[in-house]
């Protein structure tokens, strides 16, 4: 008795209930642009004494995470990224200015001798709160021999605020102030110069009650200066924190409002919801019982992928949401792909049930190949976002590549329990897979020769992405600022305001040259130039003019990230083409691999040509959709090419076009079937998403389309102009190994 059925159902049962029980008992981890908030990103560089490197980073963290703390932030995230970057995650803080300013400081605190005031011209003299310039000792005492310090007020000592500061040196402290002590009162030299950052902050005179020499014991003292409560604990947070070891350049900050987050989640569930709604109707309908089937095997994957994610402790972000929903229809890809196979077994070979079974059983085996390939070349856009992206979108990438494995589980071990244990029960009409289906049956009697126009196709496709590309010239990329360094601002208003008026409120307020669009009731600022105080001047300028004025996002991205980032995705797309070549030269034959990346060009070109006559923007999120194309495409072209590859093993003697045209009669059912699933998601996105997500959705569509098509009418003719240069016999198909026999007649009495 074959125990494979029962083990499969076991090893299915456990992961379900190991996804289910994750799923229900750890909470998600959300990113600041779901739950809102400020996320910073500091970079490290190297002073006079201090190397900036990874063991001097970590120094730098554990001095913001005090920082931090003190600040009191809820549960405030800080990591290390790479040698020389720290991340800052402040939920619930929306004014980046105060974080900014207060986390990252560098904060160089010391307590000097005063030697008298300085004499004009000397260029090493400090000012004091009143202006005068005052020539200073050496440090007597660093921030390092500082163990504590707080704001503190005392309506018994009058109005204001003070800082009081402990002294880990109790002596250093009274050797400072008794030195001091000994001159007249009144003279320059009886003060004490607080500096901080060269910045004198504060510099009182020793009282005249400390003795000469005596100083004053206890090591503790009061730093006063007409302090209000912000400065007063802005001054303790960063005395407590202690001095970075590093300077900190800050490179990048996001920061999001809660509503847009909740939004978000909102639209989200909704397109997830709708895009399941339409993608299950769908299966059953072409499928029927095996297509119900998939449908709960699909549910089960969700499941799984969403167990897995929170069992990680990823992150989950916006980019990273609509990974999620968009691998719902990419998982049933898999599911396509076995069907489809089992239906041709059984046009083939069917018996009635006993055939159904048989063709079942052969359709999950012969559909591994494509299923497997497919999967790593969205595997490997997937590593390549997460390896070289940046902030939201490396959560897609993670996402995407968690949904891939995921699906390989709910197709080939979930829906084959569920199928397989019904095909015995039910007849062959029920279950969906007897029938070839009208696009099978119609392709089946028209027998279309595509081959003998390729090279009509290639020129259409050549001009098409021509055409596309005239848009780079003609209208340029409209970069966003994740690419070109600059700060992003979206604010939101109680009333629409149209984009002629915004953009001349800006120029008005000093930014003639600000990228400046409006959409009902937003307006979105973009300029190099722009800080946190301009911001502020650009939100009063349009205050008129759409009454309530609030901030709803803001991205900044310093010139040097920006050119990483820039350098990366440039990177990302074109390793990701090298490895798809380099993986379909390994899996087929090279000029397989060159027709597939030569339709994958093609596809790219369409893309980016269309964002370019559109104005759409160009960033992060935009290649994670290009990588996605990648991904897609190839993996469409894989499935193709794997059946070429079979047909012309099998008829060796036919001319290889006729194989190719085989290939593509019998697998455009699963293209299609396998693009509309993937189009409900997309559609859903686009009517629930926002401006963001709607971009993305635009791209993945424009890219399945052209994707799909040119699997058929690129790839194909390719291949065959390309197989000239390779004379190569085809690679003989795997002998399968024969059930074994059984001795004698089989008869039992």
């Amino acid at each position: 008795m074959n125990r494979a059925p029962l083990w499969r159902a076991v090893a299915a049962f456990a992961v379900i209930a190991i996804s289910a029980v994750l799923a229900f008992t750890i909470s998600p981890r959300l990113g600041l642009d779901l739950r809102g908030g400020t996320q910073l990103v500091f970079e490290s560089k190297d002073s006079a004494t201090v190397k900036a490197d990874a063991a001097a980073t970590d120094r730098a963290l554990d001095v913001l995470r005090r920082r931090a703390d003190a600040l009191g932030v809820v549960d405030p995230t800080l990591v290390r990224s790479g040698e020389k970057r720290i991340i800052v995650e402040l939920p619930g803080v929306l004014d980046p200015r105060q974080a900014a300013e207060v986390i990252g400081r560098t904060a160089q605190l010391a307590f000097h001798p005063v030697l008298g005031v300085a004499e004009a011209g000397d260029r090493t003299a400090v000012r004091d709160e009143g202006g005068t310039p005052l020539k200073i000792g050496p440090a007597a005492i660093t921030g390092d021999g500082v163990t504590g310090a707080a704001e503190r007020s005392d309506p018994q000592r009058g109005p204001g605020w003070w800082v009081t500061v402990d002294f880990r040196d109790a002596d250093a402290w009274q050797r400072l102030t008794g030195a001091a002590a000994c001159e007249p009162e009144g003279d320059p030299k009886r003060r004490i110069a607080i500096v901080l950052d060269r910045e004198v902050i504060s510099s009182p005179q020793v009282d005249p009650s400390v003795p000469c020499r005596a100083g004053m014991p206890g090591g503790s003292a009061d730093i006063t200066g007409s302090f209000t409560y912000e400065e007063a604990r802005e001054l303790a947070v960063l005395i407590k924190g202690g001095a970075l070891p590093v300077p900190l350049d800050l490179v990048e900050q996001r920061t999001v409002g809660p509503t847009l987050g909740a939004a978000a989640i909102e639209a989200s569930a909704k397109a997830a919801i709708a895009g399941l709604v339409l993608t299950a109707g769908f299966i059953i309908l072409v499928y029927r019982l095996s297509g119900l089937l998939a449908t709960i095997a699909l549910a089960c994957y969700g499941l799984i992928s969403y167990g897995a994610l929170v069992a990680m402790g990823a992150t989950f972000t916006l980019p990273g949401l609509a990974g999620f929903v968009l691998a719902i229809g990419m998982a049933i890809d898999a599911n396509v792909l076995v069907f489809e196979r089992a239906r041709e077994e059984y046009g083939a070979a069917g018996d009635g049930g006993r055939g159904l079974r048989r063709a079942l059983d052969r359709g999950f085996k012969n559909a591994w190949s494509a299923i497997a390939d497919s999967n790593v070349t969205t595997l490997i856009a997937a590593g390549l976002l997460f390896w070289l992206a940046s902030g939201p979108v490396k959560g897609f990438g993670v996402t995407l590549g968690v949904g891939v494995l995921a699906s390989l589980v709910s197709a080939m071990l979930i829906t084959r329990v569920l199928v397989q244990a019904a095909v015995g029960r039910i007849s062959p009409r029920v279950s969906g897979l007897a029938s070839q289906g009208a696009v099978r049956t119609w392709l089946a009697h028209r027998k279309p020769r595509l081959m003998r126009a390729g090279k009509v196709f290639l020129t259409v496709a050549g001009g098409l992405a021509l055409v596309a590309l005239a848009g780079l010239v003609v209208r340029g990329l409209n970069v966003g600022v994740e690419f070109t360094g600059g700060r992003l601002v979206e604010f939101a208003t109680s009333r629409p305001v149209p984009a002629d008026v915004a953009g001349r409120a800006v120029a008005q307020a000093g930014f003639p040259t600000a990228v400046v669009q409006a959409s009902g009731d937003g307006v979105t600022v973009r300029a190099a130039e722009l800080g946190l105080a301009e911001t502020a001047r650009i939100e009063q300028a349009l205050e008129p003019h759409g009454g309530e004025v609030t901030k709803r996002r803001e991205e900044f991205i310093g010139p040097s990230l920006g050119e990483e980032l820039r350098r990366n995705a440039l990177i990302a797309l074109g390793v990701a083409v090298a490895m798809q070549l380099a993986y379909l030269a390994f899996r087929f034959r090279w000029t397989f691999g060159a027709a597939a990346v030569l339709a994958l060009l093609v596809d790219v070109a369409i893309v980016v040509g269309l964002f370019a006559w559109l104005g759409k923007p160009i960033d992060g999120v935009f290649v994670a959709a290009m990588l996605t194309i990648v991904g897609y495409s190839v993996n469409d072209k894989v499935v193709v090419f794997d059946r070429v590859r079979e047909l012309w093993a099998a008829r060796p003697r036919e001319p290889f076009a006729a194989a190719v045209d085989g290939a593509i009669v019998q697998t455009l059912p699963r293209t299609v079937n396998t693009g509309l699933g993937a189009l409900f998601i997309l559609v859903a996105l686009m009517a629930f998403g926002g401006d963001s997500l709607r971009d993305f959705a635009i791209a993945l569509v424009a890219g399945i389309v052209t994707g799909t098509l040119s699997s058929a009418l690129v790839a194909g003719p390719a291949a065959v102009a390309l197989a000239r240069f390779d004379r190569r016999p085809p690679v003989a198909p795997a002998r399968r190994k024969a059930p074994p026999g059984r001795s004698g007649s089989g008869a039992v009495l």
